[in-house]
C-alpha cells in the first residue's frame, strides 16, 4: 500500500530523482485496448474520443523532464494536435516517491474540472516546491490555491481508498512495461522522453496519414 510520511517528503529531492534522458525514445507497442482503458481511477482525457491517434502519457510531478515538456512543449503540441481534434491526449500519473503521491492525490481530490489546472501548476512550479526544505508544506501551498484547507489537504492524503486505487495504477503502468518517466505511447507505440515538437511531428505525421488526414 503506498503511504505519505515526514520522511518520504524529506528523503526526496532533486539529485535522488530518477529521470530518463529528454531525447531518449524507445518503440514497443503494447495491447492497445488495455492500454487506452480507463482503469479503476477512470480517466483524465483532453481531444475527442474519435481522434485518429491517441497519445498515452506516463509522467512524474517530480521529474525534471516531465516538467520540461509541459511547460516548454505541451502548449504547441496541445494546440496543433489536441485542440483541432487530431489526438485524443490521456495523461497518467507514474509515482517514484511520497511527493508524487501527495501532488497525484491532491490532483484527484479537486473538482474533476480542475484536474488539468492542478497538473499545470505543479509543473509550472516545479522548481519552488521540489528544492523545499519541507516539502510536504510546499505541496501544501500550492493546494491552496484549489481550495483546500489544511484539514482537506491532510484528509486527501490520508484517504487509503484512494491511495489504494493509486497502488493499482501502478501495478497496472508497469504492466505496460513504464520504468521510467515521461513515457509515451502513440497508437500503442511506446516513446520514452521528453520529446520536441519536431519529434512529435515526426511519430504523429504518418499515423494521420494513414487515417486519411
Amino acid at each position: 500500500m503506498l503511504t505519505i510520511n515526514r520522511r518520504v517528503f524529506l528523503t526526496t529531492s532533486v539529485a535522488g530523482a530518477i529521470a530518463l534522458h529528454p531525447l531518449a525514445a524507445l518503440a514497443q507497442s503494447v495491447n492497445v485496448q488495455e492500454l487506452h482503458g480507463p482503469g479503476q481511477l477512470g480517466q483524465k482525457v483532453l481531444g475527442p474520443e474519435d481522434a485518429p491517434v491517441t497519445i498515452v502519457e506516463y509522467a512524474s510531478f517530480t521529474c525534471p523532464h516531465c516538467a520540461t515538456f509541459h511547460n516548454d512543449v505541451f502548449g504547441d503540441f496541445k494546440a496543433k494536435y489536441i485542440d483541432t481534434g487530431q489526438v485524443r491526449y490521456i495523461f497518467r500519473e507514474f509515482l517514484r516517491n511520497g511527493a508524487d503521491v501527495a501532488i497525484t492525490a491532491i490532483a484527484r481530490c479537486a473538482p474533476a474540472d480542475r484536474y488539468f489546472d492542478v497538473v499545470d501548476a505543479y509543473f509550472s512550479n516545479q522548481d519552488q516546491w521540489l528544492r523545499s526544505d519541507d516539502m510536504r508544506n510546499a505541496i501544501f501551498e500550492q493546494a491552496k490555491a484549489f481550495d483546500f484547507t489544511q484539514e482537506s489537504f491532510d484528509a486527501c492524503l490520508s484517504n487509503q481508498t484512494l491511495l489504494g486505487a493509486l497502488d493499482v495504477s501502478m501495478q497496472r503502468a508497469q504492466s505496460f512495461g513504464v520504468t521510467g518517466t515521461p513515457t509515451f505511447f502513440a497508437n500503442g507505440e511506446k516513446q520514452v522522453g521528453a520529446l520536441p515538437m519536431e519529434e512529435w511531428d515526426r511519430v504523429i505525421g504518418p499515423m494521420l496519414a494513414a487515417a486519411g488526414q
